[in-house]
């Protein structure tokens, strides 16, 4: 089970290739990862539902 998140602190990360934003409040829910899920905690082989980019290929976007 992956760990849930707040949202004071939920962190959103953007794809590198295609600018695919993930919100850990809203989750991947087409590939298993749920509302709640700490981009951290996503497992290391997840990719970008938008162009396929792997997870490494994502940085985190300061609010």
């Amino acid at each position: 089970m992956y760990a849930r998140v707040t949202v004071a602190n939920a962190k959103r990360y953007r794809c590198l290739v295609c600018e695919h934003i993930y919100d850990p409040r809203e989750g991947d829910p087409g590939t298993g990862i749920a509302p709640g899920t700490a981009f951290e905690d996503i497992p290391d082989d997840w990719y970008c539902p938008d162009c396929g980019a792997t997870k490494a290929d994502f940085e985190p976007i300061e609010d």
